[in-house]
């Protein structure tokens, strides 16, 4: 239960006790008559809005001192323009019938996607994700191992991952009973069933748990894993905690996010306005805020054999107020991407302390991404510092968004020489694609005469 749900539960029960028990406060000066009873039903009522709404902006406090931060944003909420009295959903949805999606590369490409944080998934719990154009159950057996698997049970098609149990290290078929192994699919029970046929099975998907992350492997051609996710020490010792998550849906080619890696000459003019200029890209260059101002170096480079599923960008952030350079909020930022969807940015000041957000990058359809940061800081630095830096992270990601949501992509762009770090982006994330790996395709309905 939220914080701000048992501070109103509190203050409603504080002004129900106070009125039952009126006749327990009793004059100061010791006359025994009850100072409630005389106070008028107006008073009492001021008193207990007061204490509700003093234990309300306790709770606020507490939350925003303490509590994670948590924003998650659904699919038509950033990136689009709501005008002529229509709804956002509607702007969205006229966007993607209407926009020219271009010359695309494959959809899927072949590497490591996050599926679930850790904390989302309880021991035997299993829950229903899309990833990849596909239905998943993940579940968590009563050991703590967590499997992905296909959900749709082979038998007569229901959803294991609704209203399906875990059963050990097995997850049983809600609709007949049928039981299959986590680590390789393999249906072991049949409840009515003398004999369980050996081709009873669903497909298990390679999955690791990393970094209080749930990964799974996705390949076009079935192989296994070609690299690992790196262990980031800190999240596992616990000497970085979590300050929490936002989550973005983009309705874009997965290529065109990371890619803006490499895309040096967006972060000087998309991004030098100052975090106070909002999102909505027609009033970022307002006068009003242009007090503030964004400065970036960035520099992006793949990395050699044998990581050549490795980047790196780069990034030295400056502050200017008022055109003072601030040097105490001077950042140095390493984002190193760790095949086609997992990036880990490495924060480190002098008096702001260290931290990481993983940003990780999930096709849930082939034009539709799902994306996370998730903030993990030193346990000593007071919680508001990581979740500053995560909201100001959000607010500059989501004016991205509102030019990923409506742009197209173009396989040959023209680009000028200061823009040769994008070519050698798509080059080196190319790599990830196979002669099989799925396209988008097209379906038309015709009319023959």
């Amino acid at each position: 239960m939220s914080t701000w749900k048992v501070a109103v539960i509190i203050g409603l029960g504080v002004g129900a006790m106070l009125i039952m028990q009126s006749g327990d406060l009793l004059d100061s000066v010791g006359n025994g008559y009850p100072i409630w009873r005389e106070t008028g039903l107006l008073a009492q009522a001021v008193v207990c809005i007061i204490a509700g709404v003093s234990l309300l902006a306790i709770g606020w406090l507490h939350g925003l001192l303490f509590s994670p931060l948590e924003l998650l944003r659904g699919p038509d909420d950033v990136g689009y323009i709501a005008e002529d009295g229509r709804s956002r959903a509607q702007a969205a949805n006229e966007v993607r019938r209407r926009r020219k999606t271009g010359e695309l590369p494959p959809v899927y490409p072949n590497g490591w996607y996050r599926v679930l944080d850790s904390h989302m998934l309880k021991r035997g719990e299993v829950k229903s994700v899309s990833v990849l154009g596909e239905q998943v159950a993940v579940f968590r057996d009563q050991d703590g191992k967590a499997y992905v698997i296909d959900a749709y049970c082979p038998h007569l098609g229901a959803n294991l991952a609704v209203g399906g149990r875990v059963v050990g290290s097995c997850i049983e078929c809600p609709f007949h009973g049928w039981q299959f192994r986590g680590n390789d699919g393999k249906c072991v029970r049949i409840p009515y069933a003398e004999k369980v046929p050996e081709f009873a099975k669903v497909r298990c998907w390679p999955s690791c748990e990393v970094n209080r992350q749930i990964l799974v492997w996705f390949h076009c051609d079935k192989e296994d894993p070609q690299w690992s996710v790196p262990e980031q020490q800190e999240i596992t010792k616990g000497e970085w905690v979590y300050r929490g998550r936002t989550e973005h849906f983009i309705n874009a080619h997965i290529e065109e996010i990371p890619e803006n890696a490499a895309d040096i000459a967006h972060l000087a003019h998309l991004h030098t306005p100052g975090i106070l200029s909002g999102v909505d890209l027609r009033y970022t260059y307002s006068k009003t805020w242009e007090f503030v101002r964004h400065d970036w170096k960035v520099q992006w480079e793949p990395e050699p054999e044998p990581n050549k599923h490795c980047s790196q960008m780069l990034v030295k952030h400056a502050l200017t107020v008022f055109g003072c350079h601030w040097p105490l909020l001077d950042i140095c930022v390493v984002a190193r991407q760790v095949g086609p969807g997992v990036v880990f940015l490495q924060f480190e000041h002098s008096f702001l302390g260290r931290g990481v957000i993983l940003h990780c990058v999930t096709p849930v359809e082939p034009l539709l991404q799902c994306v996370s940061h998730t903030i993990y800081y030193q346990s000593n630095i007071p919680p508001l510092v990581p979740k500053f830096i995560l909201k100001a992270e959000c607010i500059q990601f989501e004016r991205d968004v509102m030019i990923w949501n409506n742009k197209k992509y173009i396989s040959k762009p023209l680009l000028v020489k200061e823009d040769s770090a994008i070519q050698k982006h798509r080059r080196w994330y190319s790599q990830f694609y196979s002669e099989n790996s799925p396209r988008l395709q097209y379906q038309r309905d015709t009319l023959d005469f």
